[in-house]
Order: C-alpha cells, then structure tokens, then sequence
C-alpha cells in the first residue's frame, strides 16, 4: 500500500505513539472502574482513544488520495528551538536550580519569559503586543492556580519575597 498524504501519514504514526507511551504509563496507577475511577483511568482513556484516532488518520492517508500528496515540507528550526527554550526557561523560572544557585523566579516572572521567548518564533515581533498578551497571562494565571485551586509554588522571585 502506497502511503498518500506523508502529513497525515506522520502525524497518525506520531498520535499512535503518543497514545501508546501514555496508556501504558497510566497502567503503573490504580486504573480502577467506570464507578470508582483510579488516578489510571483519564489517561489510559485518553491514551487509548488517541492511539484509535492515530491509526484512523493513518489509515486514512493511506487510502485517500491528495491532490499534491501532502509531502512534509523542510523542519521549522527556528520556532522549534524557541518554543522549546520558552518552555524550559519558564520550568527553570518556576522552581530554579539550586544545584548551579540558580533561584526561582516564579510564576509571574517565567510567564513573562516564557512568552518573551515564545513570541520570538513568529515571523514578526510586536513588543507592545507581547507585553500585553505576557500581562495577560500573568494574571489570569495567578487567578486561576493561586487564587482558584489554591497551588503552592513561588509566584515572585524568592529574593522579594524571602
């Protein structure tokens, strides 16, 4: 069988991966019943049912033609990297690295960073417009971990806050 979208061809073998790796994961929690869910059970569900829609987006770009064949185009370098490294800049912020004495920043500061960084991956850069959108966040951000569910982590650099 000849594979016709390589897009879609990838991208399924990519969800049917992904689904596997976590339904196998959530099996080392208690899975539990319908009735009485297990912290297992939302992702080995959700494990499950992504590793079904892969192999159906494989199957399908195996069977449905295209008119230009989907072919995969050259990698994306740039937003890779900087979507990455926004990532683990806001980790890095969050909780720090004391082993190289590195402080945490907290909450505030990584959403900040992360969306500084992250911003860098598109074509073009407004800073007024990211300034905006990283407020934004923050605040929505703090609402909604702080605030609503009550989590526990630095919100401000440690050395403000002590």
């Amino acid at each position: 069988m000849n594979i016709k979208s390589q897009k879609d061809f990838f991208s399924g073998l990519l969800f049917i991966t992904v689904g596997t790796a976590f339904a196998i994961g959530a099996t080392n929690y208690t899975v539990g019943t319908g009735a009485r869910m297990g912290p297992g059970y939302f992702p080995l569900l959700l494990g499950v049912l992504m590793a079904v829609l892969g192999v159906a987006i494989t199957f399908n770009a195996m069977v449905f033609e295209t008119p230009d064949g989907d072919k995969i185009g050259s990698w994306a370098w740039k937003p890779l990297f900087f979507i990455i490294a926004a990532n683990l800049v806001f980790g890095l912020m969050l909780g720090g690295l004391p082993s190289f004495s590195i402080p945490a920043m907290g909450l505030i500061v990584g959403i900040y960073a992360l969306t500084f960084i992250a911003s860098l991956a598109g074509e073009e850069f407004n800073l007024k417009a990211v300034a905006v959108l990283a407020t934004i966040l923050a605040l929505m951000s703090y609402v909604a971990f702080i605030l609503l569910l009550k989590l526990q982590f630095p919100v401000w650099p440690t050395f403000i806050t002590g």
